[in-house]
């Protein structure tokens, strides 16, 4: 295999499908390599250690993954609360498809991975931590939009969104933990709850 080949992007693709269904330290370099078809040699010209292909695979999920997908539904042309609704209630979705795929509710990768490496693994931690900070500019941001528009009540955005985030990595966690994605049905209308969105005024009746 020449080092012109794709190697690199299967390595980043199989790291990241083989830590996402198992976990960061159960998977090797060996596993990796072999989900991958590429010998180990190739991968050390690549990547130092398993962790340096750890960061640029997760990097890779939020590049063609991640950030596409919170662009379009996060747009500032949908109103805010439909960009919440549509985003938690797709997580369902994919949860429901994983399981049905692999025979197991996976959660999110980022959330896993991060739990399972804590304070060790620095630079994968810190790579979570970042990729999770960018993701959470989305919430607040459309948390200050729907507060600009009346449609929830006046608050902290920063605080609203840290319990947002809560309430999302804590349910999904809790479906990896039960293999049933069944309790992220709720999400949506719990989130709106958390946040205390303004019920529509009621249109007066007719004369």
């Amino acid at each position: 295999m020449g080092r012109t080949s794709d190697a690199n992007e299967r390595l980043k693709d199989a790291a990241l499908a083989l830590i996402w269904e198992e976990s960061y330290g159960a998977v090797t370099i060996d596993d990796i390599c072999k989900r991958a078809e590429v010998k180990k040699g190739s991968f050390y010209y690549f990547f130092e250690s398993k962790s340096d292909l750890a960061v640029a695979a997760m990097e890779k999920m939020w590049e063609t993954d991640w950030k596409p997908t919170l662009d379009r539904v996060f747009s500032p042309s949908v109103d805010p609360i439909s960009r919440l609704t549509s985003y938690l209630g797709a997580l369902y979705e994919k949860q429901a498809a994983a399981k049905t795929r692999t025979g197991k509710v996976l959660g999110c990768p980022a959330c896993s991975v991060g739990s399972e490496v804590g304070t060790h693994e620095m630079d994968v931690a810190g790579k979570i931590r970042e990729i999770m900070a960018r993701k959470r500019r989305y919430y607040e941001s459309t948390i200050r939009d729907a507060m600009a528009e009346g449609l929830i009540e006046p608050g902290d955005p920063a605080q609203k969104t840290c319990a947002l985030v809560a309430l999302i990595d804590g349910l999904v966690s809790q479906s990896r933990i039960m293999n049933d994605p069944e309790p992220l049905r709720a999400l949506p209308a719990m989130a709106l709850e958390l946040l205390r969105v303004k019920s529509p005024t009621p249109a007066p009746a007719s004369v």
